[in-house]
């Protein structure tokens, strides 16, 4: 009996950690698959890691213009600190400043951004960066986000699906027409 029990335990708590695992390294492994496949549909596409972007804030260096290819709704939820709107199916490129201008464009994960980040450097846009995994890579790291001014925890999910690629902690909530 007292093994049946002792067993029953192991196998509990066996099975709780492979679903621990499951979904920590679903998320990983997602990442791991998309961010190669955004960079080969976009290879003249430069990528800077969120790593790189935190480091850049944090210098004396003149900084870069954020912007933001999601959705107005994404971006009413929260960005990134200074990050302006751009809209990720008509951008307006004439509003952005010099073409020597250092750029970071970011959306949820990359793909979108990536677009935009072409479409500037086509457009001769010198010094373009994707920020690699985006918005939902920077916050899982437990960096910050605004909505305006003031900084808050949570971010759009852009949907159900691709919301799970965020830590449940910072996904906001879906109204229920999205």
């Amino acid at each position: 009996m007292k093994n049946e029990i002792d067993s029953n335990i192991i196998w509990g708590a066996l099975v709780l950690s492979i679903s621990i695992v499951g979904v920590l390294s679903w998320r990983s492994l997602a990442f791991w698959i998309l961010k190669p496949l955004i960079r080969r549909k976009f290879p003249t596409v430069e990528w800077l890691t969120t790593q790189e972007l935190a480091q850049w804030q944090n210098s004396q260096n003149p900084q870069p213009i954020l912007l933001d290819a999601r959705n107005a709704a994404e971006y009413q939820v929260s960005h990134l600190q200074q990050a302006q709107h751009i809209n990720p199916k008509q951008p307006e490129l004439s509003a952005l400043p010099s073409q020597e201008t250092p750029i970071v464009v970011y959306c949820s994960v990359g793909y979108r951004s990536a677009k935009i980040a072409a479409k500037l450097t086509e457009a001769g846009y010198k010094h373009v960066y994707n920020l690699k995994g985006s918005i939902f890579q920077w916050v899982n790291e437990g960096r910050p986000v605004f909505q305006g001014n003031n900084q808050t925890t949570q971010v759009h999910p852009y949907d159900r699906l691709w919301g799970q690629l965020l830590k449940s902690k910072y996904r906001a909530k879906l109204n229920e027409e999205e």
